[in-house]
């Protein structure tokens, strides 16, 4: 491993210099800690329209140490179960592991104010990359990670052993946390969920903090970070940006089969106020799912090139189909719920409001309810209720 000390010197100057590494103690886990030890037995390159595998065994070492420090997210598993040993050659797949960008890890890691003597809940263990950076951090007792998958919570445990680390790695599905040690000082989730699980609220003493990414998209998903207080609530703000796998537990499968033949019969058909173009930035497809929870976007493309944009809830049997015509669009809704209005109704109070970004976003969770608000525009208030 002596060979790779330089590259994490490096790696972790650039994340300085990013302002993404603040912390004396956690630039040393970043110098300290060996990366390619949690990426065996190798990755997935995304070449496009395939992923690529690339083996530590079957790469130039100065080519892997080049992969394995290039402060990118790396992909480590396809569909629940295929590792890049297994592929000899490129393959179609849906990552369901993964190394994340050293970035995202640091700047989640010193987002959570840590101090030495932090117990810290991690869910989702992934490769244990950044489990090994608490453990230096915080000491290996002090840390308790959980991952769903059987075998990439193995491999993870056995890369942190390889490195001198015996913490606490349970198989198990995290949206229960982990009782059996808490109460927790800090809870850090590197999944994304639709919503916090009341589990790590409770499971976290009052003044600690749950960190966790809020969304059901790939995009248009916000870092929520709440202070959990003494009545069992937690509060706090969408502190930035954030994009990671869904839970699998709350993964929803892609709407998929004859969309035509969903969408055939309609209760409504009216001219857009906004296009639906406007879902495809980050900031609206965040309001879009606060403001029909359970909705998804859908692109597609018509016979003749035109393109055609839906929004579905299964959940709720309805949808809003989007028609060009020309520079304007004709909206056609159906079902219980009409998304499309209660979608636009947010985007539009947004715009008036000054369209003000995601961090001004602010959330409350209690055990029956997600309360999000937006303090400068008083209509913009979402409630989920927790059934």
């Amino acid at each position: 491993m002596s060979d790779s000390v330089s590259e994490r010197r490096l790696m972790a100057a650039v994340l300085v210099n990013k302002g993404v590494l603040k912390s004396p103690r956690l630039r040393g886990a970043v110098e300290t800690v060996p990366r390619e030890q949690f990426l065996f037995p190798g990755v997935f390159l995304d070449d496009g329209r395939t992923w690529r595998p690339v083996t530590a065994a079957g790469t130039d070492r100065d080519e892997w140490l080049k992969i394995v420090y290039s402060v990118d997210t790396l992909t480590t598993q396809l569909d629940g179960h295929l590792t890049a040993d297994q592929a000899g050659e490129p393959v179609v797949g849906v990552p369901t592991s993964s190394s994340t960008d050293p970035a995202t890890v640091v700047g989640m890691i010193e987002a959570l104010d840590l101090a030495a003597a932090h117990r810290v809940l991690e869910i989702g263990t992934g490769t244990g990359y950044s489990t090994a950076l608490m453990c230096h951090y915080l000491g290996e007792d002090n840390v308790t990670t959980v991952e769903v998958d059987a075998r990439v919570a193995a491999r993870a445990d056995a890369a942190l052993e390889a490195i001198g680390f015996s913490t606490w790695t349970v198989t198990g599905d995290g949206l229960l946390g982990h009782p059996y040690r808490a109460p927790y000082d800090r809870v850090i989730a590197t999944c994304a969920v639709r919503r916090i699980p009341y589990a790590w609220v409770r499971q976290t003493r009052p003044g600690g903090i749950v960190l966790g990414t809020v969304g059901s998209w790939p995009w248009g998903t916000g870092l929520v970070k709440l202070a959990v207080r003494d009545d069992g609530t937690a509060e706090g703000a969408i502190v930035g940006r954030s994009s990671f796998m869904q839970a699998r537990a709350q993964a929803v499968a892609p709407v998929a089969g004859d969309l035509r033949a969903r969408t055939a019969h309609a209760d409504s058909k009216r001219h857009a106020l906004m296009s639906p173009l406007v879902l495809e930035e980050w900031m609206p497809a965040f309001l879009a799912q606060l403001a029909a929870p359970g909705a998804q976007f859908v692109r597609a493309t018509d016979g003749d090139g035109s393109p055609l944009r839906y929004l579905f809830d299964p959940e709720r049997e309805s949808f809003a189909e989007f028609l060009a015509d020309g520079e304007s669009w004709t909206v056609r809704q159906g079902g219980p719920v009409a998304l499309w209005d209660d979608v636009e109704r947010s985007l539009v109070a947004w715009q008036d409001a000054g369209a003000p970004e995601i961090d001004s976003v602010r959330l409350r969770v209690t055990p029956a309810s997600h309360r999000y608000w937006i303090d400068r525009a008083p209509s913009l208030r979402w409630e989920h209720r927790i059934t």
